[in-house]
């Protein structure tokens, strides 16, 4: 059965997928937390009035251990999951062997006192699919460590994925960008950062952000996106916002990287705590060196691709 959702997302169920069997036999999705309570009564329309209600509750609840990072994380999550999409929405999760499952959200939010989750009942569809079968845009979005992500922007091939329809090769057709062998590149780019961090010069100075062990600040979501790498200096003082150009028009990516350091500054950053950002790209031009000489507290940083064949 064919089936037009109106919105898809990505819910890691744990670590190593741990939840998943259970979602599945049971026909829920949840997240936890420790925030072992019901929250109906507490599910604002904005999910800005639920961070303020529970973002301390969360740091008190981890024995102080998690940061209001952190903390803002973990509740934009539960809200996401249990008030901010409708009946209808899709999620796609990941069993322990890598493949992808599809479901329906079939109800409003309800806990059950004796358990940990917060849950949304679900209906199962559609055969598994693994990321051979799919873009490497999505099946890289797919991979982000953040436990619930958007990708309705992936709708088209989503729909083909689930309904059987596999290797789908889509085309970006974004008109913001510019240069699309740029975009192309950079995306892998992003990856190569991750798991190069260390030997970069950004990484003497700042960690990527993570929670309990794992990198969350990899797609880090806001309201206003994801942003691409947010990393935090060694010594706690000072959050840095990381976009990469991607081969768009310079006046957006700015606009971009200032809206995404508003969103830190505004929900995230401690009283103590600066906001700073950093565009990467393969080449500045005009429109950028005239925004960012207006700009406080964002860099360019260019790369060089050093390609060397051997016998």
């Amino acid at each position: 059965m064919k089936y037009k959702s109106l919105k898809y997302l990505r819910l890691r169920t744990g670590r190593e997928h741990q939840f998943f069997e259970d979602f599945r036999s049971e026909n829920y999705v949840g997240v936890s937390y420790g925030l072992n309570t019901d929250i109906s009564k507490h599910l604002f329309e904005n999910w800005r009035d639920f961070n303020a209600k529970y973002i301390d509750e969360i740091i008190k609840r981890s024995d102080g251990l998690k940061s209001r990072v952190g903390a803002g994380l973990n509740c934009g999550v539960i809200w996401t999951l249990c008030k901010g999409i409708q009946t209808g929405a899709v999620i796609i999760c990941q069993d322990s062997k890598k493949y992808y499952h599809a479901c329906k959200v079939t109800s409003n939010y309800y806990y059950n006192g004796n358990e940990p989750h917060h849950r949304r009942k679900v209906e199962w569809f559609g055969k598994p699919f693994d990321s051979s079968q799919m873009t490497n845009e999505l099946s890289s979005s797919l991979n982000a460590q953040n436990t619930l992500i958007d990708i309705s922007k992936y709708e088209q091939e989503l729909d083909e994925l689930i309904n059987g329809n596999s290797a789908m090769k889509l085309v970006s057709a974004d008109p913001s960008i510019e240069e699309p062998s740029e975009f192309a590149l950079e995306k892998h780019l992003e990856d190569f950062l991750v798991n190069n961090w260390s030997s970069t010069s950004l990484g003497k100075k700042y960690d990527i952000y993570s929670e309990d062990g794992e990198i969350v600040g990899q797609q880090f979501p806001s309201d206003t996106g994801p942003i691409d790498i947010l990393a935090i200096s060694k010594d706690k003082k000072t959050l840095l916002v990381i976009e990469l150009k991607k081969g768009r028009v310079s006046d957006n990516v700015v606009g971009q990287i200032q809206r995404y350091m508003g969103y830190v500054k505004s929900d995230l950053a401690e009283n103590n705590q600066e906001v700073k950002g950093v565009i990467i790209g393969l080449e500045d031009d005009v429109r950028l060196t005239r925004a960012l000489s207006v700009t406080s507290n964002i860099e360019f940083y260019k790369y060089k691709v050093n390609f060397k064949l051997y016998k």
